[in-house]
């Protein structure tokens, strides 16, 4: 890879990765779509940490999110996980493939 304008998209995909709790969330998130609340209280986490992840997530371009009447529902990004499909235990970030442990 000589472009570095993917290497800087394959650098911020993988420092999406980069923490815990981001594991956590698309782990979560591959049995579907959730709002903020519900994976708060699946990670046991408070609401403001868990929009800071998010965030950093979302700037990645690891989760998409869509405005539900007053909820933001959070979902994989389809192009990223294996076109779509959630359960799907490899992820392309453009530059290689990421096997995900399957739970």
């Amino acid at each position: 890879m000589t472009d570095p304008k993917k290497a800087k998209q394959v650098a911020e995909i993988l420092a999406g990765f980069a923490d815990p709790n981001r594991i956590r969330i698309v782990e979560f998130l591959r049995d579907g779509s959730k709002n903020v609340t519900q994976l708060a209280k699946l990670l046991s986490i408070e609401i403001v940490n868990l929009s800071h992840h998010l965030k950093v997530l979302r700037e990645a371009g690891l989760v998409q999110d869509e405005k539900l009447g007053r909820f933001v529902i959070y979902s994989l990004h389809p192009k990223v996980f294996n076109d779509g499909d959630p359960k799907a235990t490899v992820v392309d970030i453009g530059w290689c493939q990421i096997k995900i442990p399957h739970n």
